[in-house]
């Protein structure tokens, strides 16, 4: 019913940026909450930066100002610029749209598969 594709992971150079991107479709009225959320080895799922549909921000702490987070809700798509990368961030990033209102009526949340962001030398 609700797919959400990312793109945009791989590897980088400590200091280097990179931008993902997660597009959500399928049956779709409007999404509340889009965001990005992390999971290292070892450690657990910590969110990253979420963008209400309204434009409202929340960014974490361990990323504020290296960050940002953009929203089109004009194609489900939401952004994140990630400057200033460090070893650190290495991670695998999930998107997750929360508070999806289907065209049917219903509201479920849904995550991405996920993508790798690897920062080393």
């Amino acid at each position: 019913q609700v797919q959400l594709v990312e793109s945009g992971g791989g590897l980088v150079q400590p200091g280097g940026s990179l931008r993902l991107s997660c597009a959500a479709s399928g049956r779709i009225f409007s999404i509340h909450t889009m965001g990005w959320y992390r999971q290292a080895p070892g450690k657990e799922r910590e969110m990253v930066a979420i963008v209400t549909e309204d434009g409202s921000t929340s960014t974490a702490d361990f990323v504020k100002g290296r960050f940002t987070i953009a929203r089109d809700n004009t194609k489900n798509t939401v952004f994140l610029q990630m400057d200033s990368l460090k070893p650190e961030d290495t991670a695998v990033y999930y998107c997750r749209a929360r508070g999806v209102v289907t065209t049917v009526g219903g509201v479920v949340d849904h995550w991405g598969q996920g993508t790798q962001v690897t920062v080393s030398s």
